[in-house]
């Protein structure tokens, strides 16, 4: 029986081919082959294999097998297929997200280098004459000897190396090479080896839940949650080791690239002395690196992954268990297309793969909270810090009464904050402060006409940056000098309003002038290892005070920290969205959780304006079942998410009425046959109406039947095209609404 192969081709127009193959090729789906296009040649990955009898017409054969061994596995094939069809992208998308670039081109290959062992040791007498005659030759043998292992070419010194190598390889003893060598992102870190801690009571009760589970191959999730310093990172590992030896796979997924060198540490520490592998897979890999540590993870020399929301597509050939750390973020949903949730996409993963999946979380979204609640997930409580301290005091500090106050060095710096920092300086303690708004000034106001200077490509006032002397703005990276008088009235004297981690580290700097402070935030994370290198040093008490953005708010453990101060915590709660007093309570539990993890106890200061806001003050008291209680009701009541799943369509164009006109012409279609099921909004302009040079226009729908909502706009946008310059996204299940 003659065989085909369908073929997805690499490139934007979303082809699918038949190619024969040819007799004796053992061509498998997930295999990347090289196919005839056109004139040309292109090149595809195999999705599936169907027989050739029935087609009525000659099929072209397949070029090349470039991999005999298939790069995606069947149960990858099938993720990719149910991400296209969810989230309404096209295949050849989903394929680039499984696919990095670095594994799909030719240029990223293995590194090679060339080498030089020992092939025929020079007998004693041999030696002795090499050593009276060709001090150089010896010196070359004295080190081969010495060393286990082959030695690089570029380590047997500089100028007239290669004349002795040469007279070595011509008499047999020495013998050049080339050899793969690993480019490890973590190469020049040493990880000690840790040992098991014993479980308490409540750990050891959920390792017992999850290992079950790993055993019989339960596909119910579970959802895992425990206060903030209550060992969930500890369960994650004995859960692991417990997995391994059964002969099973782990992916690890975390938030934030922030996260990732931690938890590297802890499980290249445990798994030091193993036969067991631990890869990493995140945005801040070159493409060497990252090519290396997916096929290290494809021929199964890691058996652990570490991984962003990226990792979910790991090709792990015998995943047993997948864990999510800190699943309520909103990092892990894809701001590109495709717009996929990688804790959903876990979920379906675990589902395929037919294996265990943990989602952990102090502080669990409400849709994670919901499915428990109406038995969809198996719930796991660890209500105790592993270290039997007590959960940090946090105190809420109303700053309409602190503007009252006489002390004026710092307006963003309440007196009591000021001296609870003073005090933990003096007691040789750690501080982390956290605010979510990076560079020195909001914007720049004219205080005459009241000009702002805004980005000339996005509806939102530039950010100025002091040490670039550059007004920056946040979204599309547009930079503009600035000015020193006002653009429109000509006037001097413009002003500088609000304030970024930029500004707070100059003025900690000033009224703390002994201590060593450092920031954390995209603008110091640029550099590669930037963020590793941080915390390492504040981790060995290099650093005193650490001011970050969310990237230090979570999953990070540093027992020295006794003091955490939020210096604006209204700055997510007033955005326009239904999730905004959500993201706010799981923020301030979260940056609160950093505090008090150690011997000594925490403290935590909030400051806001809005100090009654219920989100403030449920996580002032720790009361997430209480919140969630009373925030679950608003939701049941407006229709919103976990009781329905919601949509947004945006046109975008550089044309501002083309956008809308599309849009409305696509709100009239879906207006005309519209399901009861599904509630349809209005065609608006987006909180954030113009981006990177484009006017927004969205609509909103939501239903409780997901598949429904998703397939009817699918079918409907597909009768729509849209003009050529206006781009329509479909996002199903949005968190961003701006």
């Amino acid at each position: 029986m003659a065989e085909a192969a369908r073929v997805l081709i690499d490139g934007p127009s979303e082809l699918v081919f038949s190619y024969g193959i040819p007799s004796g090729w053992a061509v498998k789906p997930g295999c990347r082959v090289r196919i005839p296009l056109r004139k040309g040649d292109s090149t595809g990955t195999v999705l599936s294999i169907e027989s050739a009898d029935d087609l009525k017409f000659k099929l072209r054969p397949i070029k090349e097998l470039i991999d005999p061994k298939p790069l995606l596995t069947s149960g990858l094939l099938k993720l990719a297929t149910w991400t296209s069809n969810y989230y309404g992208c096209p295949l050849e998308q989903v394929m680039r997200a499984l696919l990095p670039e670095a594994v799909r081109q030719d240029q990223h290959s293995a590194k090679e280098q060339a080498v030089i062992a020992i092939a025929t040791p020079p007998s004693a007498e041999e030696l002795a004459a090499i050593e009276r005659k060709a001090p150089r030759q010896y010196a070359i043998l004295s080190l081969l000897g010495s060393s286990p292992d082959p030695l690089p070419l570029k380590e047997l010194g500089g100028s007239g190396i290669r004349s002795s190598l040469k007279a070595l390889i011509a008499a047999g003893h020495v013998v050049s090479q080339q050899q793969a060598v690993q480019r490890d992102p973590d190469k020049f870190e040493t990880f000690v080896a840790s040992q098991p801690l014993q479980p308490n009571p409540e750990q050891q009760a959920a390792l017992e839940t999850i290992n079950d589970s790993i055993h019989r191959q339960e596909t119910k999730p579970i959802l895992l949650h425990g206060v903030t310093g209550s060992g969930k990172t500890e369960v994650y590992l004995q859960a692991a080791a417990h997995t391994l030896e059964e002969g099973r796979d782990v992916l690890i997924l975390v938030p934030e690239i922030a996260l990732t060198p931690q938890t590297v540490q802890r499980f290249k520490s445990r798994f030091a002395d193993t036969k067991y592998g631990v890869a990493v897979l995140h945005s801040k890999l070159s493409q060497g690196e990252r090519f290396d540590e997916w096929h290290r993870i494809r021929n199964g020399e890691a058996r652990i992954v570490i991984g962003a929301r990226s990792g979910i597509f790991a090709p792990l050939p015998k995943l047993g268990l997948i864990i999510v750390d800190e699943e309520h973020e909103h990092t892990y949903k894809q701001d590109q297309a495709p717009k996929y949730n990688g804790r959903d996409l876990s979920i379906v993963r675990s589902q395929i793969e037919k294996c265990t999946i943990v989602l952990g979380s102090a502080t669990p979204s409400l849709e994670s909270w919901h499915n428990v609640q109406t038995d969809r997930y198996h719930l796991i409580n660890l209500k105790k810090r592993a270290d039997h301290q007590s959960l940090p005091l946090i105190r809420v500090l109303d700053m309409r009464q602190e503007s009252r106050k006489k002390f004026k060095e710092a307006t963003f710096l309440s007196e009591r904050l000021r001296e609870g920092i003073q005090k933990r300086l003096d007691a040789k303690e750690q501080v982390i402060l956290f605010l979510n708004r990076r560079g020195f000034a909001r914007s720049l106001t004219c205080p005459t006409c009241g000009h702002v200077c805004e980005c000339t490509h996005c509806s939102v006032p530039l950010t100025y940056h002091r040490k670039e002397e550059r007004l920056i703005c946040h979204i599309c990276g547009h930079q503009r000098i600035t000015p020193q008088q006002c653009p429109e009235c000509h006037l001097k004297g413009i002003h500088l309003q609000g304030y970024g981690t930029e500004k707070v580290e100059e003025v900690l700097q000033k009224i703390f002038p002994k201590a060593r402070i450092a920031r954390l935030d995209a603008d110091t994370a640029r550099r590669k290892n930037a963020v590793r290198d941080t915390l390492k040093n504040y981790q060995s008490r290099k650093i005193d005070i650490l001011l970050g953005t969310q990237m230090i708010a979570k999953g990070l453990d540093f027992p020295s920290v006794t003091l955490v101060g939020v210096l604006n915590a209204d700055l997510s709660l007033h955005a326009p969205d239904f999730r905004a007093a959500e993201r706010t309570f799981q923020l301030m539990t979260q940056v609160a959780g950093r505090a008090g993890r150690g011997d000594l106890d925490g403290e935590v200061i909030v400051q806001t304006f809005t100090p009654h806001a219920p989100s403030i003050q449920f996580a002032r008291h720790h009361d997430f079942e209480g919140y969630a209680e009373q925030e679950l009701e608003f939701r049941r009541e407006f229709r919103y998410p976990p009781y329905t799943h919601a949509a947004v369509i945006t046109s975008r164009s550089t044309h501002e009425r083309r956008a809308e006109f599309t849009l409305q012409n696509v709100h009239q279609r879906l207006k005309a046959d519209l399901p009861e099921a599904i509630l349809l909004g209005e065609p608006l302009p987006s909180p954030l109406t113009k981006a990177h040079g484009q006017y927004r226009f969205q609509i909103m729908l939501r239903s409780h039947n997901a598949r429904l909502l998703s397939s009817y706009m699918q079918e409907v946008l597909k009768r729509t095209p849209p003009p050529d310059d206006v781009h329509v996204i479909l996002d199903m299940d949005a968190l961003d609404f701006s």
